[in-house]
């Protein structure tokens, strides 16, 4: 033996693992590309069903988001031309039916008011002394019938006397003369009455000349109301931009009112959805001013006709812009939607954007493009339970 100490051996432990790194490796990309497939797969299939629930939700409930809260537009104007001596509302006031809105300087109206009053009477002096004429020229035919009955009776006597020489000759053309002369008298007595009977113009129970006279005063008696302008709606001042001395000229707008009587609301349906939407069916409506209150309406009528511009109608129908030029698209008519009074927690304003959702109740049958892709037992139910539309209405001359 030598006197060296023994070397510590240099071995590594041996692995327990009996799996390599490279080995590992492999298997965790093998689970992600499975993983990723069932993800992309997944993911298709989802969409694929969201897609068809989406058609199946829409198909039933036609919706749009093109929709805008409206109201009637009431045009404030003086029925007669003045300066505005009093304003009684400033703009976006509340008005009723009733309230007064503005005056006009009534002084020259009230002035032709009383000439007006005062005519009637001097009109009614007039009528009785035109009575007091007819009566006189009655008076006169009488008169004249009398003068022309004695000439006529006296020419009777003295005739027979001139063979006998009893009268001249001259004497009993002087009586014929008379009796000519008192006819004529009659005549223009009778034609004297008759002219007083046009001056005073009656006409059965109505005098003509005071019911112009009347009708006159009922003018500017009008005239006088008008000169103060109240409210014919309920509803909103706006546009209000007047003021004291401000010159009103008549049947020109002053400012404009909004009624909130009757709310609308226009909706603009594509073409391929009015056929399932019909008068009287129930909206739900969404206003973007208060995202979380469901509103109410009914479906009142759908546009029949829509600008354009090779007509020459632009004014009288709804012109309804497509957002895209350069891409087909369906046409959109405007469908009017009658809503619910407004609430006083959240009032109607109007131009408010609006979802519109028609509750139609009807179904079409699968399109064409879906029935490869559905079986065949789903496709005959999802048939069965489509209700066609109903088909549009002939026109008269059709």
């Amino acid at each position: 033996m030598t006197g060296e100490p023994a070397k510590p051996t240099t071995e590594s432990p041996k692995p327990t693992n009996p799996v390599s790194p490279v080995v590992s490796q492999k298997s965790s990309l093998r689970l992600k590309k499975i993983f990723g497939r069932l993800f992309g797969i997944s993911a298709v299939l989802t969409a694929l069903a969201l897609s068809f629930l989406t058609w199946w939700e829409l198909d039933i409930r036609p919706r749009t988001d093109d929709a805008y809260l409206r109201a009637n537009i009431v045009g404030i104007a003086a029925n007669v031309s003045g300066y505005i001596t009093e304003l009684a509302v400033v703009d976006n006031q509340k008005v009723s039916v009733g309230d007064l809105l503005f005056r006009v300087d009534v002084r020259p109206y009230q002035a032709e008011l009383d000439f007006a009053i005062a005519n009637l009477g001097y009109v009614d002096l007039e009528i009785q002394a035109l009575k007091d004429a007819i009566a006189q020229r009655e008076a006169d035919i009488v008169n004249a019938e009398a003068v022309a009955l004695y000439n006529v009776q006296y020419l009777a006597r003295i005739e027979p006397l001139l063979p006998k020489q009893f009268v001249t000759p001259d004497q009993v053309d002087a009586a014929k003369r008379n009796v000519r002369s008192s006819e004529a008298m009659v005549l223009q007595s009778k034609a004297a009455l008759s002219q007083a009977k046009a001056n005073l113009g009656q006409i059965g129970d109505v005098n003509v000349r005071r019911a112009r006279a009347q009708a006159t005063v009922v003018e500017k008696q009008l005239n006088v109301g008008y000169c103060e302008v109240r409210s014919s709606v309920n509803g909103y001042v706006t546009n209000f931009n007047s003021s004291v001395g401000q010159f009103a000229q008549m049947g020109v707008q002053v400012f404009a009112l909004v009624d909130t009587s009757s709310w609308y609301l226009l909706a603009n349906y594509q073409e391929t959805d009015i056929r399932m939407i019909e008068p009287g069916m129930n909206v739900a409506v969404y206003l973007m001013a208060y995202p979380r209150i469901h509103f109410h309406g009914v479906v009142q009528g759908i546009g029949w006709a829509l600008y354009d511009p090779n007509q020459g109608s632009n004014g009288v129908l709804p012109t309804v812009s497509p957002t895209l030029d350069w891409v087909r698209l369906a046409q959109r008519f405007p469908v009017r939607i009658v809503m619910d009074p407004s609430q006083d927690a959240h009032p109607y304003r109007m131009g408010a954007t609006a979802t519109a959702i028609v509750e139609s109740n009807r179904r079409r049958e699968v399109p064409d493009i879906l029935k490869p892709l559905l079986p065949d037992a789903l496709e005959s139910w999802l048939n069965t339970l489509a209700t066609p539309p109903a088909p549009m209405p002939d026109s008269p001359g059709r």
